[in-house]
């Protein structure tokens, strides 16, 4: 199995500040950094950083090559990266210099120059066994998430940020539901991890969950069974990215036939070391990184 990653590519400009900025407020920074990020970019670093076969797919503007040459360094395969005549996506990310936390603002550009017919000619590309990983920072993300379905093909599915459409869509193709607990609320209305996993099994009875929840860990499940990780304590520097190497983590795990619980934990301990660290892309460890502090627990 190999991950196919259909997903956005961004620079991140990201402003230290002594705390996230109120409505009608002007901050002074601390510091600014441009680094490499974007969900789909981080989550397909992270699963490569652990050893997955990786095809990342997407779209970059000029003064976003340094991105796809970036996942190629890693060893991903960037042959269906698009480079296009669109303003390059964008994050503008606030990071909290005393407790590490973030605020977000996002700019699409070259993340929306996907079309239907791109996204169809992307799934040709995917093997019989492998898995989409798609998140919601790209074009025609419904549109995917319908092919996925049409064809048969597995979807990991990370629906962030959360949209009226999203909502809304046919997630019969999704294999495994990535949602934090504001995104679970928004899309079942519930926010018990228990009573989020029984509406999801009842509207998609196919899909299995994994619900993450910050300090207080994450949830999964699947094939009838209830997997718990508790969250491994550090001092967090920058939480940004967190997530997504969770995500890229358990992808990895999965790909690699890992049981649920030793992906979770291969996650929980990546995410871990990656919120010690500042910046997205840059803080995401590899693989002996990860299972050297788990060999110390």
């Amino acid at each position: 199995m190999s991950v196919l990653t259909i997903g956005s590519l961004n620079l991140d400009h990201v402003l230290n500040v002594d705390h996230l900025v109120n409505p009608g407020e002007t901050l002074a920074a601390d510091s600014l950094a441009t680094t490499a990020g974007g969900k789909g970019l981080n989550q397909s670093l992270a699963a490569v950083r652990a050893g997955a076969s990786v095809l990342h797919a997407g779209a970059v503007g000029s003064a976003g090559v340094v991105l796809k040459d970036l996942l190629a360094e890693n060893g991903c395969d960037v042959h269906l990266v698009d480079e296009v005549d669109v303003g390059q996506g964008c994050a503008f990310i606030q990071v909290d210099s005393h407790t590490g936390e973030n605020a977000i603002v996002l700019f699409a550009g070259s993340n929306h120059a996907l079309t239907e017919q791109r996204v169809d000619e992307i799934l040709d590309c995917a093997s019989l066994g492998d898995v989409v990983l798609l998140q919601n920072e790209v074009s025609c993300v419904t549109y995917a998430l319908a092919s996925c379905a049409k064809r048969g093909t597995p979807c990991i599915f990370n629906p962030a940020p959360m949209t009226e459409d999203i909502v809304a869509a046919d997630l019969s193709a999704v294999s495994w539901l990535v949602v934090n607990e504001v995104e679970a609320a928004q899309l079942t209305g519930e926010s018990e991890p228990d009573a989020v996993w029984a509406k999801v099994a009842e509207r998609w009875p196919n899909a299995s969950l994994l619900l993450t929840r910050g300090e207080q860990g994450s949830v999964a499940y699947a094939g009838g069974e209830r997997y718990l990780q508790s969250a491994f304590p550090v001092r967090a520097v920058d939480t940004t990215g967190a997530g997504d190497t969770f995500l890229g983590y358990f992808v990895a795990g999965l790909e690699e036939g890992l049981s649920v619980s030793r992906c979770l934990s291969l996650a929980a301990c990546a995410s871990a070391i990656c919120v010690t660290r500042a910046g997205a892309a840059q803080a995401i460890p590899w693989r002996d990184e990860v299972e050297a502090m788990l060999d110390k627990r």
